[in-house]
């Protein structure tokens, strides 16, 4: 077998394209969660702290120490730890991790088998003793 039919071989393993699929959703779920955080949830977030915005959050190590705001920063090539984008990051991993936990979840009970049913336990020997008790007196 010649290496490009085992590699197309291997290419075409549903495991395969299912990774495939899967880093492809994963990257298009990246940049909904992260709009999720830049625009929806740190807005109000900043808000209630004051009108703080977290993606602003920088310190300068060279350059300018007394720039504005990161895209000045950047424009004047300054060297600087952007922590506040560390924090926004932070915030999306937590929510694509609570949302994945969220799906794994319900995956987990759709595909678990459904429980088996209650078997009621047999009546104890002197249960079992009285009921003959019964039944014969019903009979005579």
């Amino acid at each position: 077998m010649s290496i490009f039919a085992e590699f197309k071989k291997f290419a075409m393993r549903g495991s395969v394209v299912d990774l495939a699929i899967g880093v492809i959703i994963g990257a298009s779920f990246t940049g909904i969660v992260n709009s999720l955080v830049n625009d929806v949830l740190m807005p109000p977030i900043g808000l209630a702290l004051g009108g703080v915005d977290f993606s602003q959050f920088f310190l300068v190590i060279k350059g300018d120490p007394g720039l504005e705001t990161l895209a000045a920063a950047k424009a004047a090539k300054a060297v600087t730890i952007n922590y506040g984008l560390f924090i926004n990051a932070c915030i999306s991993f937590l929510i694509v991790t609570f949302v994945l936990f969220l799906l794994l979840r319900q995956l987990n009970r759709l595909l678990a088998p459904p429980p088996a049913p209650d078997v009621p336990a047999a009546p104890p020997e002197d249960v079992l003793l009285l009921r003959e008790i019964r039944d014969s007196l019903k009979s005579r």
